[in-house]
């Protein structure tokens, strides 16, 4: 599955397999694309040469979904990074590998580490909770990816939420010695079990972002109201560009 072809959204290369796609042959750098990073990386260069570099991209949003149809005459599945990680760490168990959590709070990765060794307990754990800075000096990164180094683990889940993740990646890949390094943000609370991921009935019908902005309006109003009606408009933009273009 990991030969999929990718699809062309708006300039990014993103994967149109489905989430099982994870862990035999696959090896790399793996960030996820919503529509509001699509709209952040528009102003961030950063982030969007972050994204770009990505060895793959997946698709993380009703709207990229919806892109792909427009866009690319695709039917694609959104793969959260909550549904990625659930991936990995069944695949991980069952081969008896490792993974490395870096971010959060001390606290969070605690909870991350007691509930995979009642669940999935022949996975090897390792965790490192950065200092919460907006940008990290250079100790800081030498004692993260030090930390990742001496634990040597197959898989590294980054999560010190978009775009800072992406770029923290992007930036010192190179100096991490894991084959896989995923970028997943939220799902270190979802795991956890700090924050609660809305239920199978909202995901099914498309809507997990609705509960989410109704928990947390003031963290969230911007990537519904401003960035979903931004990315909708860039994307009939596109459809209108690529029908002149058959004419």
């Amino acid at each position: 599955m990991t030969n999929c072809p990718a699809i062309k959204i708006l300039g990014y290369d993103v994967f149109p397999g489905g989430k099982e796609f994870f862990f035999e042959e696959f090896k790399g750098v793996v960030n996820t694309i919503s529509p509001h990073s699509y709209i952040v990386a528009r102003k961030d260069n950063l982030f969007s040469e972050a994204l770009m570099a990505s060895d793959f991209i997946i698709p993380d949003g009703v709207g990229i979904v919806m892109a792909a149809r427009a866009l690319a005459g695709k039917k694609i599945e959104k793969i959260a990074g909550s549904d990625l990680h659930d991936v990995i760490i069944n695949a991980l168990n069952i081969r008896k590998g490792s993974c490395f959590y870096l971010g959060s709070s001390d606290a969070t990765l605690q909870k991350i580490r007691e509930r995979l060794s009642r669940e999935h307990p022949a996975v090897r754990v390792g965790s490192f909770s950065p200092p919460y800075k907006t940008v990290f000096s250079k100790d800081d990164n030498i004692l993260m990816i030090n930390a990742i180094n001496e634990f040597n683990p197959y898989v590294v889940f980054v999560g010190m939420t978009a775009p800072k993740q992406e770029k923290w990646v992007y930036q010192n890949k190179h100096l991490i010695n894991a084959p896989v390094i995923c970028s997943i943000g939220a799902v270190f609370d979802f795991y956890a079990g700090t924050v609660k991921r809305p239920g199978k009935f909202w995901i099914y019908i498309g809507l997990e972002w609705l509960p989410r902005l109704l928990r947390e309006p003031r963290r969230l109003w911007r990537r519904t109201l401003i960035s979903t009606p931004l990315f909708i408009w860039f994307v009939l933009r596109e459809k209108l560009r690529i029908k002149a273009g058959e004419r």
